[in-house]
């Protein structure tokens, strides 16, 4: 794909917008007069050409965490792969043509960037950017960097390792997926369970759960069998530390958390994505994006109407952009 030159860089760009707090379908409006980010020094431009939606871009949009985001008009979005297009003077990794991808907000919910993912352009720090694997397309790219940094950050953070069992609650979700497979692929895990509801049990099995846990039908927690680590994904904390093996541990990414579960906030880091490249390029480890998508960018509100109803597995991806 060609980057255009620096000299023809549009001023402004198509991106989905919202000026006030509120359900998606109410409040984001598609605005093609968004100001192209000026790039910092530490910075890269990039010509969006996929972009991932994650519960938190709706729960921002409904003001969870009003107190410390970044003023309004927001772009929303944190996952982006694209083309750099213009480079910041101290950016040593990347050029111009480069094809990139990662969480663009370092801190998620300290003061994420106003313009987002889901424009034609947004500026970036270099330090939570990656080159995008060969064998992946932009729409499988972008599908990654939240939930698979997420996923390797909270085993690697709160120490599993080889022959240590573990316990994935929503197994078919974003962040779900990816933990399931890396338990199993990276880290060396003994023995892999995860929950879903019964059609999305085969997925479960196919990405490396030996157990494949069926909650519409029985509660995980009930089972005689308990586990060195549960990984929550879905805000079942109180029930995740009643399946937990004594000295085990419960971490949960999803608010209220019961003790002595933990909860785990992410900080993106391109480094993660380069460490996990072999396993990305090798097919061990691999994107999942639901079977909807992806969506047009003209489609966005009903790719936000489809992640909010909690049935979306694996991820969301919006492209072509615009």
């Amino acid at each position: 794909m060609a980057a255009p030159s620096n000299a023809s860089l549009p001023s402004k760009n198509k991106a989905w917008v919202y000026s006030e707090y509120g359900k998606s379908v109410d409040v984001l409006k598609l605005d093609s007069d968004v100001t192209v980010p000026e790039v910092k020094e530490d910075q890269v431009l990039i010509k969006v050409v996929a972009a991932a939606l994650n519960p938190i871009d709706y729960k921002r949009l409904l003001g969870f965490f009003k107190a410390s985001d970044s003023p309004l008009p927001t772009v929303p979005g944190y996952d982006v792969a694209g083309v750099v297009v213009k480079v910041g003077s101290q950016v040593k990794n990347f050029k111009e043509g480069d094809e990139v991808y990662g969480d663009i907000n370092e801190k998620a919910v300290d003061h994420p960037k106003v313009i987002g993912s889901l424009a034609e352009y947004t500026a970036v720090e270099e330090k939570v950017l990656a080159l995008k694997p060969k064998n992946l397309s932009f729409v499988e790219a972008a599908s990654l960097p939240l939930a698979i940094e997420t996923a390797y950050e909270g085993l690697e953070h709160f120490g599993f390792s080889a022959g240590k069992s573990i316990l994935v609650l929503g197994g078919a979700g974003g962040v779900g997926t990816q933990v399931i497979q890396l338990a199993k692929h990276v880290f060396g895990a003994s023995k892999v369970a995860a929950t879903s509801s019964t059609g999305k049990l085969e997925l479960l099995k196919s990405l490396g759960a030996d157990l494949a846990i069926d909650y519409t039908k029985e509660n995980f927690e009930d089972l005689p069998e308990k586990f060195d680590f549960v990984y929550d994904t879905v805000g079942q904390s109180d029930r995740a530390v009643k399946a937990v093996k004594e000295g085990g541990h419960a971490v949960t990414i999803v608010r209220p958390v019961t003790p002595p579960a933990s909860i785990f906030l992410l900080t993106s880091d391109g480094s993660v994505l380069e460490k996990l490249k072999p396993y990305l390029e090798s097919g061990k480890v691999k994107p999942v994006i639901d079977p909807k998508g992806p969506f047009p960018f003209s489609k966005t509100i009903e790719a936000f109407s489809h992640l909010e109803s909690n049935r979306a597995i694996g991820k969301v991806v919006i492209h072509p952009i615009p």
